[in-house]
């Protein structure tokens, strides 16, 4: 049997939102290329945007570590702070405002599930919805030796870095109840001190939202299968919830049986899917 045009499934894709009532936006970190964020999909990719890493040697799996908070906290906040300005520099692409519009056309609303730990939903105005931060987000902190469950805004912290380095030049943030040095609320690859308080939360109103779901849809976008949380969790959910998938990867598009897929980027996809929806 032939497989569908890209044509064909961008209308099967139209088809399955127009006759939604809730939608499920499921994303990692192929969602945020189109921003203009760094793909750290294998070392070549990681090294390009951290060249000073590529000398060490260290790969994203080896500094994105709790451990590296300890040993070399500025190596750790080097990595992390040029992260956090990097993402509050950058904007969110079009696509998060198409997913805004037509998550509140839906009569159920709409809830987000991503490993992306960019704030770029919530950025994108994606609020009224439940939005769950499965991996934590960069723009909370926590103690690194966890002495409590307290969590703390980063807004008061600007990271000064010496990128060619990856070091951070200014003060390092500190745990206001223990002196030890702070670090992102993020679940990091040897993680045993994560505080998942606030994670733990978003997820219990994305459950809700879920178990009131009638017709639900949703829509993976830049999930891959190195990490493959996201797809788990997309797979699992319309399989359950009796849900419709659409899976939106350049390379990692293979879809279960009566899944949608799409082989293109992020933007690109909901832009086309978005001008067949306005001619419905």
């Amino acid at each position: 049997m032939a497989q569908p045009s890209h044509e064909e499934n961008l209308q099967a894709a139209a088809a399955m939102i127009a006759n939604a009532s809730g939608l499920l936006f499921t994303a990692g970190a192929g969602m945020g290329v189109d921003s203009g964020l760094p793909d750290f999909r294998g070392k070549q990719g990681f090294w390009k945007a951290y060249p000073s890493l590529a000398r060490r040697g260290m790969s994203f799996q080896s500094v994105a570590r709790a451990s590296v908070f300890k040993a070399h906290p500025r190596l750790a906040w080097g990595f992390y702070g040029h992260r956090l300005n990097l993402y509050r520099s950058v904007a969110p692409h079009s696509g998060f405002s198409i997913l805004k519009r037509w998550g509140d056309a839906m009569a159920e609303g709409y809830g987000v599930f991503t490993s992306n730990v960019d704030g770029h939903f919530q950025r994108a105005g994606l609020v009224d919805g439940p939005v769950c931060e499965q991996h934590g987000s960069i723009h909370y902190l926590q103690c690194s030796e966890a002495c409590g469950d307290h969590l703390w805004s980063a807004d008061d912290f600007f990271p000064q870095v010496d990128e060619a380095a990856c070091l951070l030049m200014n003060d390092l943030p500190l745990c206001p109840q223990c002196g030890a040095v702070a670090r992102p609320n993020i679940k990091m690859f040897d993680e045993f001190l994560f505080l998942p308080t606030r994670q733990e939360r978003q997820a219990r109103k994305l459950d809700t939202f879920l178990a009131q779901s009638q017709r639900l849809v949703v829509i993976e976008i830049g999930a891959g299968k190195s990490i493959a949380t996201v797809r788990r969790f997309s797979e699992k959910v319309a399989h359950s919830h009796y849900g419709q998938l659409i899976r939106i990867n350049p390379e990692d598009f293979n879809a279960p049986p009566k899944a949608v897929s799409l082989a293109t980027s992020a933007r690109s996809a909901l832009e086309a899917i978005d001008q067949l929806l306005q001619v419905r």
